[in-house]
């Protein structure tokens, strides 16, 4: 069966579902109308469900990323921690070297917990920027 992209609110939609289904913890990192670095880590903070002592900059948001014990535990054999980032396109425009950083940040993370033995992976997939 094929499902039109259109007819749901997000295209990913229906395959974050599907993850949801199969035990993953989805965080959703959206962007849109994020134009600023305070706006950023506020996000970041929002999506993440960061704690309150998080320090609102990239050292604090490194350090957050490696200890996720406030999100969802991911269930399920195989399952993991996906993140998906979209509506980047007016951060990537007006704050192009954030928006470079935010993705060493996460992309840190992601091989961080990937070296974790016997750890739930956190993937990280930047949705593309409609045109």
């Amino acid at each position: 069966m094929t499902t039109d992209p259109g007819s749901h609110p997000h295209p990913l939609d229906p395959a974050l579902a599907a993850a949801e289904a199969a035990g993953w913890a989805v965080v959703r990192l959206d962007l849109d109308g994020v134009r600023t670095k305070a706006r950023l880590m506020d996000a970041c903070a929002e999506a993440f469900r960061l704690p309150e002592w998080f320090g609102r900059n990239w050292d604090a948001l490194a350090d957050c990323l490696r200890d996720l014990s406030w999100l969802p535990q991911p269930g399920g054999a195989g399952a993991g921690r996906l993140v998906v980032v979209t509506g980047w396109r007016e951060l990537g425009e007006a704050r192009p070297g954030d928006w470079d950083v935010l993705r060493e940040v996460l992309a840190e993370a992601s091989a961080y917990w990937g070296a974790v033995e016997d750890g739930p992976a956190l993937e990280v997939v930047v949705a593309a920027a409609r045109a």
